[in-house]
């Protein structure tokens, strides 16, 4: 489902009340009431990839795109700047990655995150060519097609795994996903990977962007989030096994350990965790449960990431900085 997060204001005003004890608003619209199981894959296919934009209508300017007549400029605290065409983005040195991409707005068990394989060029390659000014730069601001800004600090944007995208799974970036380049910062919320970018700025100040002027955080990163895919939300399963299945993702770090309670979080079971294909992405887990006898029983899923860091239970809404929380769900033992 695709929200803009001018929608998801609207409708905070009813998950004011809600959103926080079971009706999930936003970018992810959760239910008190029955939720089928998810089906769980390592990485999401481009149609399935959530969608968020701060405009309700982007494509009109991003549609007609020509990928021949579009540019890239390089300007501000550089020594060169530069004003580079699609050939020019297609020639330089690619790399792949895999990343997880996450909305700012998802909500404890929420969908509107993906993972996916992206190629694309080194931004930090990119801006030592162009002789970006170490000593006064503070800020990298990208700007789109579509009138949004985002910055990230200078000295994020030299790490080797910040990329500018133009490809997604394989295939040539959708459009609704950024075509022709987009952003790619491993570890921090969708608002900082700007899509449709036709400038970047090397910046000498603390620069604010789009949401950031309206009060939403600078610093973007994701907090540790996990979610329970199967089985659903007051889903009736039989007995005697039951086999949980969900994905975990640590922004910034990848994930150590999945755990799972049955009873209100007084004590945890450790998950099995897939191994995955990159410290930037999500990693899938499997838990199978004896239960000790048939009935309903609430489940709450939470992860550590690799510096220990364990998921808070602490209940937050999404603006300023991301919402925390644990995900759980009611399932119903048929039968042991």
């Amino acid at each position: 489902m695709e929200l803009t997060r001018r929608k998801f204001l609207t409708l905070s005003g009813l998950g004011a009340l809600t959103g926080l004890s079971g009706l999930q608003m936003g970018c992810d619209l959760g239910s008190m009431f029955a939720v089928p199981p998810r089906e769980t894959m390592y990485f999401t296919p481009n149609a399935k990839f959530y969608v968020v934009n701060y405009m309700d209508s982007p494509y009109n300017l991003t549609r007609d795109v020509d990928q021949e007549q579009w540019r890239l400029l390089i300007k501000g605290e550089v020594a060169h700047p530069t004003s580079l065409g699609w050939r020019d983005i297609l020639n330089r040195k690619p790399f792949d990655q895999v990343s997880t991409l996450m909305c700012i707005d998802t909500l404890p068990g929420g969908t509107s995150l993906g993972n996916a394989i992206w190629r694309g060029i080194s931004l930090k390659t990119l801006l030592k060519e162009v002789g970006a000014d170490e000593d006064t730069a503070r800020d990298v601001i990208f700007r789109g097609t579509d009138g949004y800004d985002d910055s990230i600090p200078f000295t994020r944007a030299m790490q080797d795994d910040v990329m500018l995208a133009y490809l997604m799974n394989g295939e040539k970036l959708p459009k609704e996903h950024g075509f022709p380049l987009r952003l790619i910062v491993p570890g921090l919320y969708g608002i900082k990977n700007v899509k449709w970018i036709t400038e970047i700025e090397v910046y000498n100040g603390d620069y604010h962007g789009y949401w950031q002027r309206k009060g939403w955080t600078d610093d973007g990163t994701i907090h540790i989030f996990s979610r329970m895919d199967s089985p659903g939300h007051h889903q009736l399963v039989p007995g005697p096994n039951v086999h949980f299945r969900g994905i975990a993702f640590g922004g910034p770090h990848t994930i150590r350990q999945v755990q799972l309670s049955f009873d209100g979080e007084k004590s945890w079971q450790d998950a099995e965790i897939e191994p995955p294909q990159s410290p930037y992405s999500w990693v899938v887990w499997n838990y199978p449960w004896k239960p000790p006898q048939p009935g309903k029983a609430m489940v709450a899923v939470r992860a550590v990431d690799a510096t220990g860091k364990i998921q808070t239970s602490n209940i937050t809404r999404p603006q300023p900085s991301g919402a925390t929380g644990l995900h759980n769900i009611v399932v119903e033992i048929k039968q042991i």
